[in-house]
Parts: structure tokens; sequence; C-alpha cells
């Protein structure tokens, strides 16, 4: 297993697991599957390019098994601040720590920045295996957003949790 900050050059690879990830887990993500289907290789290597967002990916060989965004804040008042998104680790791939590998890959990109003194996430209530995981490097929760998401008529609550140092 390797893990490393992902390259324009992986942006194939990463849509191709964004979209599975998007179809498979729905309720995970603020973003969906009819949205992010339309979006073209060129605008996820795009996200690739900028100075405030770092996305890691776990692979297998070459293939893409994992991965996890780490987007920092840039205003001034908030650039203290850093948020996770996109963590998504296949199915065949859970229970193995590669999940927990990409997390301690952001967290300790955050803490190398300095600047970044929190992160955010958020889980869907119910996956208790992502909270577990969360809870494990010291994320706490500080609130709920309730009825966060709204997928085909169906509410899904989003605890809201936060990593200080």
């Amino acid at each position: 297993m390797k893990i490393r900050q992902l390259t324009p050059t992986d942006a194939e690879n990463y849509r191709n697991i964004r979209l599975e990830a998007l179809k498979n887990k729905p309720e995970a993500f603020s973003s969906s599957y009819e949205e992010e289907v339309e979006y073209s290789v060129e605008k996820y290597r795009s996200r690739f390019n900028n100075d405030h967002t770092y996305t890691f990916g776990a692979f297998e060989g070459e293939n893409l098994v994992g991965t996890v965004t780490l987007i920092c804040e840039t205003k001034k008042k908030i650039r203290h601040r850093a948020t996770i998104v996109a963590m998504y680790v296949k199915p065949d791939q859970r229970k193995l720590g590669v999940g927990k590998t990409l997390m301690t890959m952001a967290i300790n990109k955050a803490k190398e920045l300095e600047k970044i003194e929190q992160i955010y996430l958020a889980v869907t209530v119910g996956n208790e295996p992502a909270k577990r995981l969360y809870t494990s490097l010291g994320f706490v929760t500080y609130g709920v957003d309730r009825k966060g998401l709204k997928i085909d008529g169906t509410y899904f609550d989003e605890e809201l949790m936060v990593l200080m140092f």
C-alpha cells in the first residue's frame, strides 16, 4: 500500500473512484453522482492545481483504492481552519488501516502547514465505522446538522466533528 498526494496526472483515476463513491454511498457525500458524472477529467485535474487543497490517495499497485481531501480556508479570519472531505475507501480495502492512514496523512499535512489549528468534518449519523475512525484520531462531536442531506425525499442528519491541535 502506497499513500501519496495526488497530482493532475491522477485526475482520471480520481474521477473513477469519486464516481464509485458517490454512486455506492450517496448519503456520505454532499455532492451527487448525477452532478459529478457531468464533470470532465479536466475539472478534477484543476482540483489538484491549487495551493489550499490537498488530496491524498491510497494505491494498491496502480489502483487507486482510497482518497481523502484536506481543504484549507483562505479567508483571513478563518485561515486557521481546514475541512476534511471526500473520504472514501473501496469496500474490499476497508478494515485494513487504509482509512486511518489516509486521515493521518491529511492531519499531518494540516499540522505541517502550521497556520491550521483545527480540522472539521461531517459524518452521516449512523455511519459508525467512519465515526469510530474519526474519534480514534481525536475528533470530537460539536453538533448535529439535522436533515443536513436530502436524497430522493429522504433526510440524513450529519454529525459535525472537529479536531483541535
